[in-house]
């Protein structure tokens, strides 16, 4: 894990946004920092990296108050999932909730009066085992999003099958985004990012790539 790794991938984003005639600026870097201990992160956020997402909301709570009180331009965004009783303590410690997923969790934050920005999470893939919202029935989950629980839904999120290629999946999310209006797109991590950057992805999440393998 290093800093060069992380400069590296800046300029691997920017090579592929300029192949897929992007600007690069367009595409943000999340480093996905789920295990990793603050003194790990902190290196980072010295450099000037400002975009990290964790998976659970208790082990945030443990590292991120005091890393973003001293880096507080940071932006902390929840891409694992959301247990609904716990939806009061994630919007303390996140910007941005990835991973809205069923209308039990959008309800709760309803009832907590949310104005944190979410994105909705789709599991393009139709997968047993993954959260998310299944093609079919997107439509009527973003407007009861919208309409009925007055959620502010800033993107789209997926996680594309292992065993498939992820173009399709990245193709399908994108085409539901411009349907909606719906301005970013969260999709690509370490081993698919270049093509989800040509997909129109706004923003990747990457941890193997620059902490390396997790314990």
């Amino acid at each position: 894990m290093s800093l060069q790794d992380l400069h590296t991938l800046y300029k691997e984003i920017k090579d592929a946004s300029t192949e897929a005639q992007r600007p690069s600026e367009d595409v943000s870097l999340m480093l996905a920092s789920k295990t990793q201990s603050a003194e790990t992160i902190e290196p980072f956020l010295k450099e000037g990296h400002k975009l990290f997402g964790e998976n659970r909301v208790q082990e945030a709570e443990q590292k991120w108050p005091d890393l973003k009180a001293r880096y507080p331009e940071t932006e902390l965004h929840l891409i694992g999932p959301l247990q609904s009783n716990k939806v009061k303590q994630a919007l303390k410690i996140f910007d941005v909730i990835e991973t809205l997923d069923r209308e039990k969790l959008a309800k709760s934050l309803f009832d907590q009066g949310c104005t944190t920005p979410c994105y909705i999470q789709i599991n393009t893939g139709e997968e047993e085992q993954k959260s998310g919202i299944i093609p079919q029935q997107a439509d009527d989950f973003i407007n009861y999003c919208r309409q009925d629980c007055k959620l502010d839904i800033q993107g789209l999120m997926c996680i594309p099958p292992a065993i498939e290629p992820c173009a399709p999946h990245f193709a399908l999310l994108h085409s539901m985004a411009e349907k909606h209006n719906i301005p970013n797109l969260s999709m690509g991590m370490s081993n698919d990012y270049p093509v989800a950057i040509a997909f129109g992805a706004t923003q990747i999440r990457v941890g193997r790539a620059v902490f390396g393998a997790r314990d």
